[in-house]
């Protein structure tokens, strides 16, 4: 599963399988009707779902659906970042170190130079809204 900044979300893109289908408790329109998987299913309480849509998971456990585009425009992915980078920046962190001092650290190593000369804007992403490692 993805995390992605915006809100304390979790979502997950629904693929249509039937894991998913039971792991979300998805209601299939057509076992309403009397026959048997149809391409209309629901999440409870809250619409349609269909594939390539995302499910979201709140803070509090509820489930809702977001249209891929929707997801797209509003949600992006957090940074991918090197486990060498995330400690740094929890070592900056935990010493009180701003992300200012972390970018001019003096006493940073030279692959924390390195990764910082080709991905700045990540690392300032990572610093604000937190990272995955890769």
């Amino acid at each position: 599963m993805k995390f992605y900044r915006k809100q304390p979300i979790e979502a997950e893109q629904f693929d249509g399988s039937d894991e998913m289908v039971d792991k979300y408790e998805l209601i299939d329109a057509g076992t309403m009707l009397g026959t048997h998987h149809s391409p209309e299913l629901y999440l409870t309480g809250s619409g349609k779902v269909d594939v390539g849509d995302w499910i979201a998971t709140g803070v509090n456990g509820g489930y809702w659906p977001i249209a891929d585009d929707v997801f797209k425009e509003k949600y992006a992915g957090l940074p991918v970042i090197p486990n060498y980078v995330a400690e740094y920046i929890e070592n900056m962190k935990s010493s009180h170190r701003d992300i200012l001092e972390a970018i001019h650290y003096w006493l940073r190593t030279s692959d924390i130079d390195e990764y910082m000369e080709d991905n700045s804007e990540t690392f300032v992403r990572a610093w604000l809204d937190g990272y995955v490692v890769e």
